[in-house]
């Protein structure tokens, strides 16, 4: 395929061809037709902060792309918006979008032959959903985020959209004032851009500079400033001569720029969604990639950023602080990413870092050095064990002890827990269980903000442990294990728990166990019926039906069925 592939064909044949026809109706010259076509997937949207701020990105995209020789061409994409969802039915949408919009793009470009297209996105499942459709097309492209929100403030402190949930906990529990409920719900959101902590969507961003799909130092800029249309426009001009150059996603994504990127998940501290994400992201790119890989890059990754939600600081101190660059240059002088890896620029990430400090500046405190991290090893880890035997993931980060065994404390859906821990029923030592909230069982694999963030906020964080088939949000801290596979709804082991049953997370030996034989566990095998699909129609109903194990990346075009 040649890398003009769309403009070959409307300037051969006829210059009456019905193609070049309706070029013209969107303002094609002549000239215009021997240009490459690159499209700009857009994710603007008014429904929330994340995407509000893209319009004016993807113009700004639109004219570096005319100016480099190109001939841009605008499209839309659909986005769920996480935060206002989050603890509704709505929320069951949010993974299933990460396809829609994948379809979306990959229908956009290939059905109008695009030579090359630019993925401006802001929220969450906006990143993965892009990266998928540039990787299954492998048409020249790259990633534009939208940018970071700027941090609110109450009071004197830097507040994130998380900050509003735990206030529903902490309101509950009768620790916080009418007055300050009030003032941060207020405060929260002051700007235009993404969730401001190391949550999803500045997580994906991040590890997409290590990727090599994203230009270096663009992922956390807040969307308001002036540096973030600049960062866009120089994305445009790098694409244009990716398309000239023929260079694809992958030529660039590979099973060493995917450990690269991971190594910045687990230094930065990133979400549990990343996990999900990259399984999905490779499977695209026909990359060998496991949960076992994510266990192997965790041991040898040191988390160096002292980030939200565990941590004190936000996406624009880290920005201000060096970036992503910072941290990369830090991991490649350790050897922990490869610097022979190709990016989107046409050179390789240790030719892009040549000019990063090889240590982080003495007078900020966001980025650690390596011999000084904030722990010695990643905070993503992959548990097993009798309640998970395909896998789960922990998120470890900000806790004094990250293992607890104690009673279970069974719910077959995120609104029957929510209102057990609002009425003070879940209690110090027990393990809060979630289920029925997979892939399938759902369906869309709820993410269990409200609930965690209800805990926190209640002063259970430490002495709660919770384990769910669904997700947590990259805002969750505390002792949560997520993603349990195989799931519920299709008779995974968690499915067959009862009230009581004495469960076991230990994030040190990587276990996820009830105290139960295998004899026992068989018997409630048998007796066990699978419930009737929430959903059979619809977009719910088709992802149900399509969707893999969360261990295979939840995607609906698996090679097998999980």
């Amino acid at each position: 395929m040649s890398a003009n592939r769309r403009s070959q064909t409307i300037t051969a044949g006829d210059a009456r061809s019905p193609n070049r026809a309706m070029l013209r109706a969107v303002g094609f010259t002549d000239a215009d037709f021997a240009k490459p076509i690159v499209g700009i997937a857009n994710g603007h949207s008014t429904m929330n902060p994340c995407n509000a701020g893209l319009g004016p990105l993807a113009e700004r995209a639109a004219v570096a792309i005319k100016a480099a020789g190109g001939m841009p061409q605008m499209f839309g994409f659909p986005t769920v918006t996480d935060g206002i969802s989050m603890g509704t039915e709505g929320m069951k949408f949010s993974l299933v979008s990460r396809e829609v919009i994948a379809d979306a793009i990959e229908t956009s470009v290939q059905s109008q032959w695009m030579d090359g297209v630019l993925c401006v996105g802001g929220c969450d499942k906006n990143m993965p959903g892009s990266m998928i459709a540039l990787a299954r097309m492998n048409v020249p492209g790259i990633f534009c985020y939208g940018g970071t929100i700027k941090p609110g403030c109450w009071k004197g402190e830097d507040l994130t959209i998380v900050s509003t949930f735990e206030a529903v906990g902490a309101k509950s529990a009768g620790k916080m004032s009418d007055e300050d409920f009030d003032g941060i719900e207020r405060n929260a959101c002051p700007s235009f851009g993404a969730c401001g902590g190391m949550y999803t969507a500045n997580t994906m961003s991040s590890s997409f500079e290590a990727l090599g799909m994203s230009l270096l130092g663009a992922s956390q800029i807040a969307n308001p400033d002036p540096a973030m249309g600049d960062a866009v426009s120089r994305a445009a001009e790098v694409l244009v001569r990716a398309v000239e150059a023929n260079l694809r996603p992958r030529d660039i994504i590979s099973r060493e720029s995917i450990e690269n990127a991971v190594a910045v998940v687990m230094a930065t501290g990133g979400s549990t969604n990343a996990v999900l994400h990259y399984l999905a992201i490779a499977h695209a790119a026909g990359v060998e990639w496991s949960l076992d890989d994510f266990e192997r890059v965790r041991q040898r990754t040191p988390v160096l950023c002292d980030l939200k939600p565990s941590g004190r600081f936000v996406a624009v101190d880290l920005h201000r602080a060096g970036g992503v660059p910072q941290v990369l240059k830090i991991l490649l002088e350790a050897g922990l990413v490869h610097g022979d890896c190709m990016t989107i620029t046409g050179r390789t990430l240790a030719e892009e870092l040549a000019e990063v400090p090889a240590q982080p500046r003495a007078d900020q405190e966001v980025i650690r050095p390596i011999d000084r991290p904030m722990y010695e090893q990643g905070h993503l880890a992959i548990l097993r064990g009798n309640l998970a035997p395909a896998g789960a993931v922990a998120k470890i980060t900000g806790l004094k002890n990250p293992q607890i065994t104690g009673p279970a404390r069974v719910f077959d859906s995120e609104d029957d827990a929510m209102a057990a821990i609002l009425d003070d029923r879940i209690q110090a030592g027990d393990v809060l269980v979630i289920r029925y909230e997979g892939p399938k069982g759902g369906p869309g694999m709820r993410e269990m903000l409200a609930p965690t963030s209800a805990i926190i906020g209640k002063g259970l964080g430490e002495s709660v442990g919770f384990i769910t088939d669904g997700r947590f949000s990259g805002g969750t801290w505390g002792m949560v294990v997520g993603h349990v596979a195989p799931e519920a709804a299709v008779g995974g082991p968690i499915a067959l728990l009862r009230e009581g049953d004495m469960v076991t997370i230990d994030a040190r030996s990587q276990k996820i166990e009830v105290a139960l034989s295998d004899a026992e566990l068989a018997e409630r095998r048998m007796a066990w019926e699978p419930p009737a699909p929430r959903h059979t129609r619809g977009v719910l109903g088709k992802f149900a039906r399509l969707v893999s194990c969360a261990s295979e990346g939840a995607v609906t075009d698996p090679t097998r069925q999980g």
